[in-house]
């Protein structure tokens, strides 16, 4: 794929990076990524939707070629940071329809986006969205204040990541097959190694920096059931066979509160776009292109 590179800077002192195509007149992709990774990971599936739609990805704070900058922001924050980001670098896209596709925590972004910033998207796709359900929240609100959240499994893991490797032949010879990467694509593997990786005086290093993925496992949006309940936006949350048990769980009850809301269950993990890109790109362009 051609891609451009963008840029902007927060006034939180870093400054957000990410790639678009060049315009074309097509509808305008805004993508999110999960925890750890970034825009590019996801080039297979892209590729695919790029015959579609012209494509802006969006790297979070600490994520891709986007500065690392001080402490988290927050996932609210983080959703406002994006549309900021679009807003100020996406003129060239401003007379297209926009839809929207985000996975994981990029998910839950894409979705505060669509309840607090109405009308911005015409139709957006979720891919296994870490939607966590009230009573997770309100846990998490608490370890937050008294510093347990820190020790959750995900957060704990996510600081025990290792984070460089000689090269990125080794990097992805240690990586293939094992935990988030079980099942994934060769191509969604270079892609990884290529793309979430930076050289290193030693070899190369996650571009995410462990402690910013342990961040984000250890905090959770706010408001969050409040402001999906405000999307109007036609959204479909496609949630995978074999992921965390909440998610299917939170499909249920989003599908319940709000009927702008259509759920499917599809076969594989939580990185099911990453396993099948093919079938995923199928998935998201076919509600994406609905009138």
């Amino acid at each position: 794929m051609d891609l451009i590179s963008w840029q902007h800077p927060t006034r939180h002192g870093f400054t957000l990076r990410g790639w678009h195509t060049p315009p074309s007149g097509k509808p305008l992709l805004h993508f999110l990524h999960g925890n750890g990774f970034c825009g590019r990971v996801y080039e297979p599936m892209l590729r695919h939707l790029s015959a579609h739609f012209d494509l802006w990805l969006s790297d979070a704070q600490g994520h891709g070629d986007s500065d690392h900058g001080e402490r988290f922001v927050g996932w609210n924050r983080s959703a406002d940071l994006a549309v900021e980001a679009l807003k100020s670098q996406g003129q060239a896209f401003a007379g297209v329809r926009h839809v929207a596709a985000g996975h994981s925590f990029g998910g839950v972004l894409t979705a505060l986006i669509a309840g607090e910033h109405r009308g911005l998207f015409e139709r957006v796709v979720l891919l296994d969205p870490v939607l966590f359900s009230p009573a997770m929240l309100m846990g998490m609100s608490l370890g937050e204040l008294t510093g347990v959240l820190r020790h959750t499994p995900l957060a704990r893991q996510a600081r025990a990541r290792r984070d460089h490797w000689p090269s990125r032949a080794e990097a992805q010879a240690a990586l293939t097959g094992r935990g988030t990467y079980k099942g994934w694509t060769d191509d969604a593997m270079q892609a990884f190694v290529t793309h979430a990786l930076a050289d290193a005086d030693d070899g190369v290093r996650l571009k995410c920096q462990p402690s910013r993925e342990a961040e984000i496992f250890s905090s959770g949006p706010d408001r969050l059931w409040s402001v999906l309940g405000r999307v109007r936006t036609p959204v479909l949350m496609l949630h995978a066979q074999h992921t965390f048990p909440f998610v299917g769980e939170a499909a249920q009850r989003w599908r319940q509160l709000n009927d702008a809301v259509e759920t499917r269950e599809v076969p594989g993990g939580h990185c099911f776009m990453q396993e099948d890109p093919a079938h995923a790109a199928q998935q998201v362009h076919a509600f994406l292109s609905q009138a």
